[in-house]
């Protein structure tokens, strides 16, 4: 624990050192003096109270995928003053944080808004659901060449998701390092979304699956558990492991054709006979009460089940709020009716209890909740009642893991067209995610053949860091 605390200490100074060398050269070229003294102990004072700010504050993620896209107009940022054709039939809400509204649909969300930050001014340009997804789940872009391309699958030549880096950086020894709860995502065409695959990390990187109905009182997480007539004993023998994981196996997409189960085989043997994962994954220790708090569907259960995990202390959980409990956010028809019927009171029960229990058990502060999409959807209402891909501007919640606590930052224009002020892209979230989790800036990281790669290209953004 020495050396852990020594290792983290010399990091931070190492950082430090370097914004302090930096400043020192900026000012220094000042004038033909340099500068003095109190020049310097200034430059140094501001050095620490920005660039690492809250540096290694969040020890786990649960990040939400919301395929599809959410409308900002109808959750973070609604516009009661834009035009009929733009506003739409939902009014704003006052919430828990004085002079901020958001959308009546998420009621109870609104309650908590003094303990959330929301960024309203995210921006890109790929309008295509695959594509983008590798931006919002990694923080990177494929080439400007592919955009013609449409949909095609993931491939190993992928950046990896935040999963598959910290498992590669800081792998867990007894629990598994990501979790990703859920169906794969895929598009109406079959064609899944980048983003869900370890990509040129490699399969050993790849995450662990749980896609199986959560809903029963005595639910089993069928990826950990043994058949009755199976003893650990047995499990020593190889015949028998691939026996056993063969289901949890088929959940992997073939057709992303970047897995060789070698190494995961060996992951599921370890899990499989580990009483510390089992009990992690035992949503059945849960009271009625408390499941019903979440919400009797699977997305529900989910949340639930990833507060679990981070107790027990997996780092990287993923959610999956895809077909949950019907249809995804991607409301190219019947907009309103699907945000209100399911879409949202769904998601707003699940991330606000989700919230509030994290805080009563005191992890919400080392815990970053992150709903994420890959964009919003548009200013104007469709022909059937419906908003179209939209990722020139939307907005994102975020909560815990140090984050500035009852927070807007940025804002969009008067259609919720375009950012207003303070635009960010994947790329700037992305580097605020490591910023988090103690990844420094300049980290570099290799794929199999041990090629170099840059991990953040965007840069943190300063403004969310308490």
């Amino acid at each position: 624990m020495h050396e852990s605390r020594c290792n983290n200490g010399c990091r931070d100074f190492d950082q430090l050192d370097r914004i302090n060398r930096r400043v020192l050269l900026q000012v220094g070229g000042i004038s033909p003096l340099g500068m003095l003294l109190p020049d310097l102990l200034r430059a140094q004072s501001e050095a620490r109270s920005s660039p690492i700010r809250r540096f290694g504050s969040t020890k786990s993620v649960i990040f939400m995928y919301l395929h599809g896209g959410h409308a900002q107009q109808e959750t973070w940022d609604p516009k009661p003053y834009a035009p009929e054709n733009t506003r739409g039939i939902f009014n704003p809400i006052s919430t828990s944080l004085p002079g901020t509204q958001i959308c009546e649909l998420l009621p109870f969300s609104a309650t908590i808004m003094d303990r959330i930050s929301v960024v309203r001014s995210m921006s890109h340009e790929n309008a295509n659901h695959v594509q983008a997804s590798l931006s919002a789940m990694t923080g990177h872009s494929h080439p400007p060449e592919t955009e013609s391309r449409g949909d095609f699958p993931p491939s190993g030549d992928d950046f990896p998701p935040f999963g598959a880096v910290i498992d590669s950086l800081r792998p867990s020894n007894q629990l598994p390092t990501w979790v990703q709860i859920g169906p794969q995502m895929r598009r109406n065409n079959g064609t899944v979304l980048h983003g869900q695959i370890p990509g040129f990390l490699g399969s050993r990187h790849a995450p662990f699956i749980v896609n199986q109905n959560l809903l029963s009182d005595t639910v089993e997480i069928e990826a950990t558990r043994l058949a009755p007539e199976i003893s650990i004993a047995r499990l020593n023998n190889r015949q028998d492991i691939l026996h056993n994981i063969d289901q949890q196996r088929a959940m992997l997409d073939r057709a992303a054709n970047v897995y060789t189960f070698d190494s995961y085989q060996q992951r599921a043997f370890s899990l499989l006979s580990s009483k510390q994962t089992a009990n992690a994954f035992d949503l059945a220790q849960e009271s009625s009460e408390v499941r019903c708090e979440y919400g009797e569907n699977q997305f529900g259960q989910a949340c639930l089940l990833a507060r679990r995990l981070v107790e027990a202390g997996v780092p990287i959980i993923n959610v999956h709020y895809c077909h949950t409990p019907k249809g995804s956010w991607d409301t190219h028809s019947k907009h309103f009716s699907k945000m209100k019927d399911s879409l949202c009171p769904t998601f707003d029960r699940a991330f606000s209890t989700l919230v509030n229990d994290l805080d009563a058990r005191g992890l919400l502060e080392q815990t970053l909740v992150f709903p994420n999409a890959e964009f919003g959807r548009t200013p104007k209402i469709n022909g059937s009642s419906g908003r179209d891909h939209w990722p020139w501007v939307y907005s994102l919640a975020l909560a815990g893991g140090g984050l500035k606590a009852g927070f807007v930052y940025g804002s969009s224009d008067r259609m919720a067209a375009y950012p207003d002020s303070h635009a960010h892209n994947p790329a700037d979230m992305a580097a605020t995610v490591y910023h988090l989790l103690g990844i420094d800036y300049d980290t570099t990281i290799y794929d199999q053949f041990q090629r170099p790669r840059h991990l953040v290209t965007g840069t943190a953004i300063d403004a969310l860091l308490s």
